[in-house]
């Protein structure tokens, strides 16, 4: 009886992969919503939402059954053969040495077999690349460890932010520290500033990164594409139903890789209008006036924020940095020199350190270089300073 349950419920699972139904994962029975994500005990593929992911889910289902048949028939052939043509039943081996239309037949058939599977991938692999006419280009920026967009064409253009993991550290823990929070629904595969974009438009992502390799993937999507610095890729997607799509960047990047998800927002036209003219609002809000001249205080509390939104993963809350990979802020000769140099770093990057002239303002600059002066055992000399400062080292 035991062993005639586990081969119904193999069956079942087979027949759901032969007859290429909808990625579901079956726990006792009820259907789990898979909301963008992956699913608890997901059984096969995420449930496609644009057309290239529907052309990758068949030509998946296909080659499974295409491998399906060739077991079945091989292992078929061999135990009749071994069960029938025994020696205990008075078979005898056969004595011939080569079979011209055996050795036909092994090879025109591995050759069609091969041209069935190709055909349909390679015309897919083809239309993955095509990221012409697109109605929305974005840039998607990896880094050490979030990634940065910028809207480069398209209704949009000119939104420029940040994407960063919106999990909170007291659900991940540390090595040995248990996490003091139960963990969401969406654990390690939610952001801060979601990308947002409309329903069945055109959508080109052009990769790069900062630092080290990263990779932009979306599955519902059936994206995948390599950002490398120094080089710049593309791909593209076109949704075609409303919801909320999550992936992470899938290059091991760094200790911090399995912190950097991505996350897809696609909404209606009249949504996405209304998103274009809140997010430009709040852009043109937080683009302090350089002139604006701060005293220490107000720098250091705005400074705090940066560098607990940008810097903190790397130089680590003490300032200590992580030896060997990371240098230390706290005593630092660059931190408590002349500020000359530190915002040359901060505008223009060095070594691990990657550029924030594009992706902070010359406010959010100031402010975090004078917090590093002012906090830790750091008493700089040059103690403050101001965003026009930051102004004239951009030209």
């Amino acid at each position: 009886m035991k062993h005639a349950k586990r081969l119904k419920s193999f069956m079942l699972g087979a027949s759901l992969l032969a007859a290429s139904l909808p990625t579901w994962a079956v726990v006792n029975g009820p259907v789990v919503d898979m909301k963008g994500g992956p699913a608890v005990k997901q059984l096969n593929l995420q449930p496609p939402v644009t057309q290239i992911a529907e052309q990758i889910y068949s030509i998946h289902n296909l080659m499974l059954v295409i491998c399906m048949v060739i077991f079945v028939a091989v292992f078929g052939v061999m135990f009749y053969s071994i069960l029938k043509h025994r020696k205990s039943v008075g078979h005898k081996p056969a004595t011939f040495h080569e079979s011209t239309a055996v050795e036909i037949a092994w090879t025109v058939v591995p050759f069609i077999i091969v041209i069935v599977m190709a055909l349909p991938a390679t015309k897919t692999v083809v239309a993955m690349k095509d990221t012409s006419n697109a109605d929305i280009t974005i840039k998607a920026t990896g880094m050490q460890w979030k990634w940065g967009y910028d809207y480069l064409k398209g209704e949009g253009e000119g939104i420029s932010f940040l994407s960063t993991l919106a999990t909170p550290r007291t659900q991940v823990g540390a090595p040995g520290v248990e996490p003091t929070e139960k963990r969401g629904d969406n654990y390690l595969i939610e952001v801060d500033n979601e990308v947002v974009v409309p329903v069945n438009k055109k959508v080109r992502i052009i990769t790069t990164a900062n630092d080290v390799i990263h990779a932009w993937t979306i599955p519902a999507f059936g994206v995948k594409q390599d950002a490398i610095p120094g080089f710049v890729r593309d791909t593209w997607f076109k949704a075609e139903k409303i919801g909320t799509y999550r992936g992470q960047c899938v290059e091991l990047c760094g200790k911090e890789h399995a912190f950097m998800p991505i996350v897809v927002n696609v909404v209606s036209d009249d949504d996405y209008k209304k998103w274009v003219d809140t997010k430009k609002k709040e852009m043109a809000a937080k683009a302090d006036d350089p002139s604006k001249v701060w005293t220490v205080d107000e720098l250091k509390q705005r400074g705090e924020k940066v560098y607990t939104a940008n810097c903190v993963a790397c130089h680590q809350a003490t300032g200590k940095g992580v030896p060997g990979a990371f240098p230390a802020l706290d005593g630092s000769a660059v931190v408590t020199g002349p500020k000359a140099a530190q915002i040359g770093i901060l505008l223009n990057g060095k070594g691990g350190m990657p550029a924030w002239k594009a992706t902070l303002s010359d406010t959010e600059i100031a402010a975090v270089i004078t917090y590093t002066r002012n906090n830790w055992s750091n008493k700089a000399a040059e103690n403050i300073v101001q965003p026009a400062e930051v102004l004239a080292a951009r030209k």
